[in-house]
């Protein structure tokens, strides 16, 4: 083995030992971003290609998260602003996020994990097949109870809070409308959201250097803490992950206090 290999899985265990010695996050939220600059800097020709590698990371990351006894993972592969991208990126995006959500329904890390998925976002402007992929995966991992993994497809934060607002009017719809709207909570609002019953994330991570939600989860990480990584997506190795696993750790979380 390279002396540089050697180096790098040393110091990888070290991580290992050191993040397992302290209190762990239950739930992560993972914006997979870079893929498209990760294709370019490689030389691809087509920007799917970064997006098949991405795919392919998904699985290495669900390991570490197992390993580590992380229960809920939250991953965001499309969003709503996405859907303004070109027809033919968009195409191949949503070809390679089917394809990979049907291998899920038979990968052996969900099976042999537990992992119950469940896909969050606005499914209706899909392409069918994709929503028939999603319908038999949710239903194949139902049963599943040890892990959740969270996949976000046509997701935007903001039209999830007005979805659930709608949803809080509609279940509430009496009285005034003065008196409909003194009548909404937070906990109406909550309990409508895509994540209903599902811990708030307490670390959330982003790939590719930029430093912004962009509207990840903007309502459930109102006290997640936040960890922003240089390596695109594909490139996202286990030290980068140990390490925002150990930034985490470091932190006193008050939640407002």
């Amino acid at each position: 083995m390279p002396f540089k290999k050697v180096l790098y899985f040393s110091y990888e265990k070290i991580l290992e030992r050191e993040v397992k010695r302290s209190a762990l996050p239950t739930h992560i939220g993972l914006i997979l971003d870079g893929n498209r600059r990760y294709a370019r800097e490689m030389g691809y020709k087509d920007v799917t290609r970064g997006h098949l590698e991405g795919a392919k990371k998904l699985d290495h990351v669900l390991k570490w998260c197992v390993d580590l006894g992380i229960r809920i993972v939250t991953i965001w592969v499309f969003s709503t602003d996405n859907a303004q991208r070109n027809k033919e990126e968009i195409e191949g995006l949503l070809r390679v996020i089917e394809e990979k959500l049907d291998d899920l329904s038979k990968n052996p890390i969900i099976k042999k994990n537990g992992f119950r998925i469940k896909v969050l976002g606005n499914l209706d402007p899909l392409p069918a097949r994709l929503k028939e992929v999603i319908s038999r995966l949710e239903a194949s991992t139902r049963d599943h109870e040890r892990h959740i993994l969270n996949i976000a497809v046509g997701y935007g934060g903001r039209e999830e809070i007005v979805d659930a607002v709608r949803k809080a009017i509609r279940e509430k719809a009496h009285g005034t409308v003065l008196e409909l709207a003194d009548s909404i909570t937070t906990d109406d609002i909550t309990s409508h959201l895509y994540t209903c019953g599902i811990p708030d994330p307490d670390l959330i991570i982003r790939t590719s250097g930029e430093i912004r939600l962009s509207g990840f989860l903007l309502w459930q990480s109102a006290y997640s803490e936040f960890y922003f990584c240089d390596a695109f997506w594909p490139a996202f190795r286990k030290i980068d992950f140990l390490r925002a696993i150990r930034s985490y750790q470091e932190r006193t979380r008050r939640f407002g206090k």
